[in-house]
Formats: C-alpha cells, sequence, structure tokens
C-alpha cells in the first residue's frame, strides 16, 4: 500500500506542480546609484514603449475605439517586470561607452540580472504618477512619438531637462547580456500568465529530479513485501492514471470559469474607480479654477 500511495502522491504532484529543470537563483538587485546616468535614455524608451503599445492595442480592438483606462491600464504596467507590458525591459543591456552609458537594444530577452532591475526601477522612477496624466495626453492629443516623448520626458517628469552626469571611473562594470533559451522565456511566459489564478501564489517549483524522488517515501524495508503486489499495483495505478487526468481536465473547465469571472469583476471594479477618480480629479480641477477666476478686485473710487 505504501508503493501504492507513493505512486498517488507522485501523479498528483505531477498534475499540480509545473517541472523546472534549471536551478534556483538568487534574486537581483537594481543599482540604484546608476539611475542619473541612464534616466533621460529609459525615459525616451518608455514614451516610444507606450506610443507603440497603445497603437498594437488600437489596431487588436478595432474598429472599436480603445479607451483611455485601456491606456491607463498600459501605463501602470509598462515598468513592471510582472506584466508582459514590461517585456522590452528584458531586451536592452547596459554597455560602458567612456564617461557613458547606453542602452543597447538586443534583438532577444536576456536574463534578469541587476541591470535589467535597474532599468526597471528607473523606468518606475521616470513614471511616478504620471501614469494617469500621460494616459490622458495620448488620448486626448494622439500625439506622435516626438511629441510623446517631450511631453513625458522634459515637461511632465523633467527626466531629459538636464545632462546626464559622467560615468565615475571606478564604477563596477555591469554583467554582461545573457539571452535566454526560448524554452525558458516561454515558461517564465506561461507562469506569469498563470498568476492571479486561484492557488498559483502558493504554487512551488519542483524539478523532475525532486518529482522522481518522491517516489521514495515508503523507504526501502518494505520493498520484499510488496514485490507479490507489484503487478496489482501497476495495473492499478495505470486505472488511477486515467481517473485522476479525467478528473483533473473537469477541475481545469471549472477553474477556467471561476477565472474567467474574477477577471470580469476585477475588470468592472478598476474601470468603476478610475470613473470615480477621474470624476473627483476634474471636479478638483475645476474648483481651483473657481478659486482663481473669484480673487477680489479693486473696487472703482
Amino acid at each position: 500500500m505504501k508503493r501504492l500511495l507513493s505512486v498517488v502522491l507522485v501523479l498528483l504532484a505531477i498534475s499540480w506542480f509545473p517541472m523546472i529543470e534549471s536551478s534556483k537563483k538568487p534574486s537581483a538587485t537594481a543599482r540604484k546609484e546608476d539611475i542619473p546616468y541612464i534616466k533621460c535614455q529609459v525615459c525616451e524608451k518608455l514614451a516610444a514603449q507606450l506610443y507603440h503599445q497603445v497603437e498594437k492595442k488600437q489596431a487588436e480592438i478595432a474598429p472599436k475605439k480603445i479607451s483611455e483606462y485601456q491606456i491607463i491600464e498600459i501605463a501602470e504596467n509598462v515598468c513592471n517586470l510582472k506584466k508582459a507590458e514590461a517585456d522590452w525591459i528584458l531586451q536592452i543591456d547596459i554597455v560602458e561607452q567612456g564617461d557613458k552609458l547606453e542602452l543597447v537594444e538586443q534583438n532577444t530577452e536576456g536574463q534578469c540580472n541587476s541591470e535589467c532591475k535597474t532599468i526597471e526601477r528607473t523606468c518606475q522612477e521616470v513614471m511616478g504618477y504620471s501614469d494617469t496624466d500621460v494616459a490622458e495626453y495620448l488620448y486626448s492629443s494622439k500625439p506622435n512619438i516626438d511629441s510623446l516623448v517631450n511631453y513625458l520626458c522634459k515637461d511632465l517628469t523633467k527626466s531629459c531637462s538636464t545632462k546626464p552626469p559622467p560615468v565615475p571611473k571606478d564604477r563596477t562594470p555591469g554583467e554582461p547580456f545573457v539571452a535566454k533559451s526560448s524554452k525558458e522565456a516561454e515558461m517564465e511566459k506561461m507562469l506569469r500568465s498563470m498568476e492571479g489564478m486561484p492557488g498559483a501564489p502558493s504554487m512551488k517549483m519542483y524539478s523532475r529530479d525532486d518529482l522522481m524522488n518522491m517516489k521514495n517515501f515508503g523507504g526501502e524495508d518494505d520493498d520484499e513485501d510488496e514485490d507479490e503486489d507489484e503487478d496489482e499495483d501497476d495495473n492499478f495505478s495505470s486505472n488511477l492514471g486515467k481517473v485522476l487526468r479525467e478528473k483533473e481536465s473537469k477541475k481545469n473547465d471549472w477553474k477556467m470559469k471561476i477565472t474567467r469571472g474574477v477577471s470580469k469583476a476585477g475588470e468592472a471594479i478598476k474601470q468603476h474607480a478610475y470613473k470615480v477618480s477621474n470624476k473627483a480629479r476634474h471636479w478638483w480641477r475645476a474648483k481651483l479654477g473657481g478659486l482663481k477666476s473669484s480673487k477680489p478686485t479693486k473696487q472703482e473710487l
């Protein structure tokens, strides 16, 4: 029975936990001291990404017109590496050129080490609380890329208002750009797409060896007693596997329905929250305008 129990546990583990063959790596941190040297370049690339992603979204939903809320959603996610809108950050290498740091675009995604985290952090500092303002500008003015760069990087955030300082000669160089394998990139996108699904935040990653080692729960001392039941267990485990797969298929359908329902509810809540905050913002601007126009004037003698 212990052997049978180990088979059940392995089947359940395989059905519930994804297998990742690579070993765990320590998480990298941003180099905050590098931000002043790349802030303007990051802002320019950020503006270009906002422009192209809004265009892409408009093409996807055509002939329906893109809403201001959808543009805000892009602006909120474009600097967050946990979101697909920030994938552009993974394709940039920080290269030392004399007393400057240059952002060089690659044609593939790279491993996210300290340089990747530094660009993400810089992007977040540039955007700050300006996501709704730049989204409103994109929605109402429909600017070209150059106008958007000037608005975001010079008028709104001042990221390119001054020349970046020279890089110190004793600065420690960053790590080289290491491209991801297509399999690894696909796996990361799949795991990221599963975020928000019931049970996904607490999922653990197991290697193939870990799952195979689960067969040894019963210990080696019980092997002699279980040899005579081996054929029966194999037949039972085969039938059990079929039942589990059928049950898993039904369970996945149920999970998809719940996920769609939660997603729709969350979308409705976010849109309502945006409408309320937008009305409050317009009301406050009108209030300020009224206060300015109601200043007392000199009475004629």
